[in-house]
């Protein structure tokens, strides 16, 4: 019993690993072939997601972040030599 609750986290790591790993592009082929297949709602809603997602650096942040305001103050930014001892 214990090598088998071993063996599925084993497989479930690397399943987990190669998904992380894996281009964007093959992500989303595999996505579309297995939204054919009957699945369940949440694991459908992340196969629907990773589906439509467009090719690039994968940063969520960047479109998301919120305009600066024009007239915001220049940050200063000092530098301080080392002290030598």
């Amino acid at each position: 019993m214990q090598t088998l609750i071993v063996a599925l986290l084993v497989v479930g790591c690397a399943v987990y690993a190669a998904w992380t790993l894996m281009p964007a592009a093959a992500r989303r082929g595999i996505a579309t072939s297995l939204l054919k297949l009957p699945l369940p709602a949440s694991l459908e809603l992340k196969m629907r997601k990773a589906a439509t997602v467009p090719s690039g650096c994968g940063c969520d942040g960047c479109d998301h972040a919120p305009a600066k305001a024009a007239h915001a103050a220049p940050q200063v930014v000092t530098f301080h030599r080392p002290t030598r001892r």
